[in-house]
């Protein structure tokens, strides 16, 4: 079992450094699968979710070659189309890129529904009503989504989209780049990781157009050749450090950074009263004072991101005030309050909303993480809570935050991972 300790109570200093976006890598490497040569991919993240997905292309038949931590090449030209295994498949959300690409290199798809983090009802029936427009027929047998192509391949279609799905928009261009003809996704999500997925595709010769809109242009190629990517910076794991600071105090240069992709975060720290300063490619961070309330509803980019709500909650919750947070975009995404409750918050939840009202201090006690973002906020929460804390599921927090004991280690938290073996021997490092 691994768990993290924290003793809390210190402000945080010195400068820590992003890493590549999870939701843009988790996309590109299944896509890769469309491509016939080594893609040559920079700033990917280390984080178990990549790791999993590698395991796949391998076994596959993907070529992978590590040249460091964060650079990989890798070449599909003679990736075989076989099933993943089911349990590898459950482990992750983004497996259901499998679905589109090995569609569009194939012709063929069968993979196991997705799994991850379990927040809410996430269907994936925009997915398929974009892969049915392509020409694809889909049905869900035994816990698999089983997808074909007509005899004579897929071919351009016009989807509408009924809902803004991040995963829907990028999955369905992914399938589209080999179709014939031209495919028009419309209401489209607009993240940046989304236009960073068509950026990679493009410049393995793709042509995709749009992606940042609300409509999305693509237009069929006979095949893609290897070529090298830089995957953007982590908005999610920049804004957590961010919350990090407001929560604790300190001063903090967040490093690798694009500014603008970081706007709905950090004007809404600034009017909880943190200072920032923005520069060409970072963040400085300043809390030497109170929080303040402030109300927040998470909505599609460019809004606040469901996906910093609980990092933001374990601030507010030491904020002075009352604050209001609304979840616009997946339901039960509040499990995770009742562990902040034990800490000594003051949170009610009802239904998508929460009411938070401000407490003096959070106290220290052994906390669970439910998914990925929670797992985040308990950790923000020990760092700001008199005492100790512990934080057991940990695993949760490793699909998505690269080294996080080590850079939080660096800005000189009082936080150790400890893996505990059955034979009760500890091994403690950070």
């Amino acid at each position: 079992m691994i768990k993290y300790e924290i003793n809390g109570g210190h402000p945080l200093s010195g400068s820590v450094y992003i890493s590549g976006a999870k939701n843009a890598a988790v996309s590109m490497l299944p896509a890769a699968l469309l491509v016939e040569g080594v893609c040559r991919i920079e700033n990917v993240p280390d984080i178990s979710d990549v790791r999993l997905l590698l395991q796949i292309l391998s076994d596959m038949g993907a070529m992978i070659r590590r040249q460091s931590p964060n650079i990989l090449e890798v070449d599909c030209t003679h990736a075989r189309n076989v099933t993943a295994p089911i349990e590898m498949v459950r482990r992750i959300r983004a497996s259901y890129y499998l679905i589109g690409s090995q569609l569009g290199r194939f012709g063929r798809a069968k993979v196991a529904m997705p799994g991850g983090c379990n927040f809410g009802v996430r269907p994936i029936d925009q997915h398929i009503k974009g892969f049915e427009a392509l020409g694809a027929r889909v049905e869900q047998l035994d816990g698999y989504v089983c997808a074909e192509a007509p005899e004579e391949g897929l071919t351009g279609g016009h989807v509408y989209l009924d809902m803004v799905s991040v995963g829907a928009t990028m999955n369905i261009m992914i399938a589209a780049v080999l179709a014939k003809g031209t495919t028009i996704i419309e209401n489209c999500a607009k993240e940046p990781h989304i236009v960073d997925l068509a950026n990679f595709l493009n410049a393995m010769g793709a042509r995709i157009s749009g992606a940042g809109t609300d409509i999305i242009k693509v237009r069929g190629v006979e095949g893609l050749h290897g070529g090298s990517y830089c995957i953007i910076p982590d908005q999610i794991e920049a804004g957590s450090y961010m919350a990090a600071v407001a929560a604790t105090g300190g001063d903090v240069l967040v490093q690798n950074v694009i500014p603008k992709h970081m706007d709905c975060i950090t004007a809404k720290l600034r009017e909880m009263g943190v200072r920032t300063e923005e520069y060409d490619d970072a963040i400085r961070v300043i809390q030497d004072g109170s929080l303040r309330r402030a109300n927040i509803k998470t909505m599609p980019y460019p809004g606040f991101p469901t996906d910093m709500q609980p990092q933001i909650t374990a601030c507010l919750s030491v904020a002075n005030g009352t604050s209001i947070i609304t979840e616009g975009i997946y339901d039960n995404r509040f499990r995770y309050a009742a562990e902040l409750v034990r800490m000594g918050a003051n949170i009610q939840v009802n239904g998508e909303v929460a009411v938070v009202d401000g407490v003096e201090r959070l106290h220290g006690c052994s906390v669970k993480v439910c998914d990925l973002r929670a797992g985040a906020a308990m950790v923000i929460a020990g760092l700001a809570a008199e005492g100790r804390t512990t934080v057991e599921d940990v695993h949760y927090i490793e699909r998505g935050y690269e080294d996080i004991i080590g850079k939080l280690c660096g800005l000189k938290a009082d936080i150790r991972r400890i893996e505990t073996y059955s034979d009760s021997r500890t091994d403690a490092a950070g």
